[in-house]
């Protein structure tokens, strides 16, 4: 065991990012030159210590080792220690930024190799009992030597089965499976399979799958593409809240 380095150990190169959580920059390792992204944790409104959303987040990513999903090099704390850094592997472009830049065009192969990484990740993930619950084109990762990480488990946590009653305000809209759209709470880990799916579209296609602006939208336009619902593929649906 030894204790937490101070953040005076990286030299801050550019902000990458702010998000509901903390502000994401990119940083150099003083003494190995190393470049890895930092992730400011925001504990300016917590009055009872550190905030369960960054401390899940933190113990789930701790515990998924694999090629696929960033890694946590350590953290670090500041001139106060009311302010805590993460440090993790840094990566050069979120998905959606290059689907966005209609310049850059994936093969056929490459989208394969994507969607076949995702899924390895996610796979990975299930068996050790996690849900991403998140999963869109912004958390997805990917370096200039073509290497893809899965980041981002603000929303992440651990389920038991039988599944329990979990919250549905989850997973960003246009990722999100029909039956959290329709107020289902006992749902599984195929929520986050539904999210791979609407992300191998956005790959092939070069825009949103489903871009609906509320959750009524959403269903007509997932029932539209894929057909309503059927008593003998989805017999619970009619006794869902929504």
């Amino acid at each position: 065991m030894q204790g937490c380095r101070s953040i005076d150990c990286y030299q801050y190169l550019n902000k990458i990012d702010e998000g509901s959580y903390g502000i994401v920059y990119r940083a150099k390792d003083i003494k190995t030159e190393e470049i890895v992204a930092i992730k400011k944790i925001k504990l300016e409104k917590e009055r009872e210590g550190f905030p369960i959303t960054a401390l899940r987040e933190l113990n789930t990513l701790i515990s998924l080792k694999h090629e696929h999903i960033i890694a946590v090099k350590e953290v670090v704390f500041g001139n106060i220690l009311s302010k805590i850094f993460v440090v993790m592997e840094f990566m050069d472009h979120e998905l959606k930024s290059i689907i966005e830049d209609k310049k850059i065009n994936f093969t056929h192969a490459q989208n394969k190799q994507l969607v076949k990484s995702i899924l390895e990740a996610v796979a990975f993930m299930h068996e050790r009992f996690v849900f991403h619950r998140d999963l869109k084109t912004s958390n997805l990762l990917y370096s200039n030597k073509g290497v893809f990480k899965v980041c981002d488990f603000g929303l992440a946590r651990y389920f038991e089965q039988p599944h329990k009653i979990y919250t549905n305000n989850v997973v960003t809209l246009w990722y999100r499976a029909p039956e959290l759209l329709a107020g289902q709470k006992t749902y599984t880990e195929a929520i986050d399979v539904w999210s791979v799916g609407c992300i191998m579209g956005e790959l092939i296609l070069k825009e949103t799958l489903f871009p609906g602006q509320s959750e009524l939208e959403m269903l007509e336009r997932i029932f539209k593409f894929v057909g309503n619902p059927k008593e003998d593929r989805w017999p619970e649906w009619k006794n869902l809240p929504l």
